[in-house]
């Protein structure tokens, strides 16, 4: 079965990496959803992808005297002021509400949306029975030093997560070594494809799963990783066009922004 894998939730219908993104990954048939994970000021766990938080919120307008401050120089009190939403109202980065795939209800709920906390992704994917794929993103130079595997390790660890609906996945592979000798029961997926630039950098295939940048994946690579018996999910693959040749070079997930695209065609076969 061919994973359909919601890229920071389904990011095209509510906007990015909050639970109302979640939510509809989940009700459009999304296998799981991806998400990213990164820290405030004070040390708190959230979702949030971009090192600065300008770019989703409205954080100029709320902190107009901190230009140019990282998400990780806000304390969670103050993250939880913004309206994660903001962007994806203003932009319509996708087209959905032009075209009403994004209802006025929707556009109406999000207007309340917050960046979330770990903790509270983890109680949603648990009341929907579900799966998360949880990016532990690289830290910026306030925090370069966190112990962020440590700490994510310990709120599943209080939270009582379900470690079957669990994958944690990483640009950062030594990361992901310290999880395997911690915890070696967790689903592991290494990212590679950072850079457009670079070829992807396969190492020794040492992780069961790879989350390989579609555009720079060749077709030798994908017979190379069947044979070694590893398996390789595809990103960012949006157009429908590709979604079909990706599934029929042999790809066991797709990491997509249109999981109500990628539902359609498993479902039609």
């Amino acid at each position: 079965m061919v994973m359909n894998i919601a890229h920071r939730g389904a990011r095209s219908l509510a906007p990015e990496n909050t639970l109302s993104a979640a939510r509809k990954a989940y009700e459009v048939g999304a296998h799981l959803w991806e998400t990213d994970v990164t820290v405030t000021k004070d040390e708190v766990l959230v979702l949030f992808h971009d090192e600065y938080p300008d770019r989703t919120t409205d954080a100029a307008a709320v902190f107009p005297d901190r230009p140019n401050h990282r998400l990780a120089d806000y304390l969670f009190y103050e993250i939880r002021q913004l309206n994660a939403a903001a962007f994806f109202e203003k932009t319509d980065p996708f087209e959905t509400i032009q075209t009403g795939e994004v209802t006025a209800a929707d556009r109406d709920s999000f207007r309340r949306e917050r960046i979330p906390s770990l903790e509270e992704a983890l109680q949603l994917t648990r009341d929907l029975d579900w799966q998360i794929n949880l990016e532990l993103k690289s830290l910026p130079g306030p925090k370069q030093h966190f112990p962020l595997v440590e700490s994510v390790l310990d709120v599943l660890k209080q939270q009582r997560f379900d470690q079957n609906n669990l994958v944690i996945s990483s640009f950062n592979h030594q990361w992901l070594r310290e999880i395997r000798s911690l915890q070696p029961e967790i689903t592991l997926q290494a990212l590679i494809g950072h850079s457009m630039k670079e070829p992807l950098d396969w190492g020794s295939f040492e992780f069961p799963v790879y989350n390989a940048r579609n555009a720079l994946v060749r077709p030798e690579a994908m017979q190379e990783a069947k044979k070694r018996g590893v398996a390789v999910n595809l990103f960012t693959v949006n157009d429908e066009q590709e979604m079909r040749r990706c599934i029929q070079a042999g790809a066991s997930g797709l990491i997509t922004d249109y999981p109500q695209k990628l539902a359609h065609i498993l479902s039609s076969g």
